[in-house]
């Protein structure tokens, strides 16, 4: 009966495709976009990370002076403690444009808060005269140049850059994830960071700690905001305190849950309204199965099952066209970060969906009179 009228069935089994799919694609882009605002938090391997008091996300730096970092360093627990330069900064390509670029320094000495994934070159050569280590997306487009003949020619290890007009050499290509705004990322050493940035009397981004072998990374961290008055958290408090300011004071939130309850919307509609008119179409069979004796607690397994049975291919298609776009884009400036719980949401969407649309058949099918099976 479900599959007997081939357009109705297509019909439905589409509104609930283009459901999920459009659920799925758009948490996963809402989810990839959150997982961006945090970025800069898990390439950084430490523990503790000092601030300002009144910083709000890993974007929002406040500099503090320089003394700042002997302060953290004598706060029993702490076992070392190094300064972290995170500024914006514009570079001039070859051809004469400009990019803007996240700018980090690192400390001269340890490279403490370097990129962990070197795709070409060695972090050890920023110790080399005027050294920058670029990360390699960027490389390929943001801070790729075009040739005369206008071929894209990427940014590569020996080339140079003026960062704020101080020209400098890229020694190393490494592999990050992109941050919320999207920029070039480009690391060197702290001092160089400071002479390359423009001058003013506060420099200090963040400070990175850790806490001492055996000591608590929470409880030292808690201790350096008591003794210093600055903002000092774990790295999984600092992404919860990112998160809930994007969340709270940003329209992601709004912007994405809108489009999830347009698709959701959508899919009630258009799956509804077909499985209405293709239950109206099929109602004098439903009244022969009446006459012959069927209840209506099996014509309603068969409602049910026939919306199970489109619901369920209708969300097996439309994850597995997400899934493709998701591949699509994964080396692309698009966020798509597809975790268990996003299925498992659109899921039950779907299976909200999918039940509205057997709720509008099924009052029509149980009050259906036998005797309608014999009418001309």
């Amino acid at each position: 009966m479900l599959m007997g009228d081939t357009g109705k069935y297509l019909g439905i089994v589409a509104g609930v495709i283009f459901a999920s799919f459009l659920i799925i694609q758009q948490l996963s882009m809402f989810f990839g976009i959150l997982r961006q605002t945090y970025s800069g938090i898990t390439a950084v391997n430490a523990d503790i990370w000092v601030m300002d008091s009144n910083v709000k996300s890993i974007d929002d730096s406040k500099p503090m002076t320089d003394g700042q970092l002997g302060r953290v360093k004598s706060v029993e627990g702490v076992a070392w403690a190094v300064g972290l330069y995170k500024g914006s900064t514009s570079a001039r390509l070859e051809n004469g444009d400009t990019a803007g670029v996240a700018l980090y320094g690192l400390d001269d000495t340890t490279f403490i808060g370097s990129p962990a994934e070197m795709v070409e070159g060695k972090l050890s050569d920023l110790r080399l005269s005027d050294s920058v280590i670029v990360d390699s997306m960027s490389a390929f487009d943001k801070l790729a140049h075009f040739a005369p003949d206008g071929t894209r020619v990427p940014l590569k290890v020996g080339d140079t850059l003026e960062l704020n007009d101080h020209r400098v050499r890229v020694v190393g290509l490494c592999k990050v994830a992109r941050g919320f705004q999207s920029q070039a990322i480009v690391y060197t050493t702290y001092n160089r960071a400071l002479a390359i940035a423009p001058q003013q009397r506060k420099n200090l981004s963040f400070i990175l700690a850790a806490a001492q072998p055996g000591g608590n990374a929470e409880e030292v961290a808690a201790k350096i905001s008591r003794i210093t008055g600055l903002g000092a958290y774990t790295s999984q408090q600092f992404i919860d305190k990112t998160l809930h300011y994007f969340i709270t004071e940003t329209s992601v939130v709004l912007n994405f849950g809108m489009s999830v309850m347009v698709a959701f919307l959508i899919g009630i509609l258009i799956a509804g309204q077909t499985f209405y008119n293709f239950t109206m179409d099929n109602l004098r069979h439903f009244g022969a199965l009446k006459a012959m004796g069927t209840s209506n607690r099996t014509l309603l397994s068969m409602i049910l099952l026939q919306s199970a049975l489109v619901g369920f291919i209708g969300y097996g298609v439309g994850t597995g066209l997400a899934c493709l776009m998701g591949l699509a884009t994964q080396d692309t400036i698009m966020t798509f970060t597809l975790p268990w719980y996003v299925l498992a949401i659109a899921g039950v969407a779907v299976v909200g969906i999918s039940g509205s649309s057997a709720l509008l058949s099924l009052r029509k099918v149980l009050k259906l009179e036998p005797g309608v099976v014999f009418r001309g």
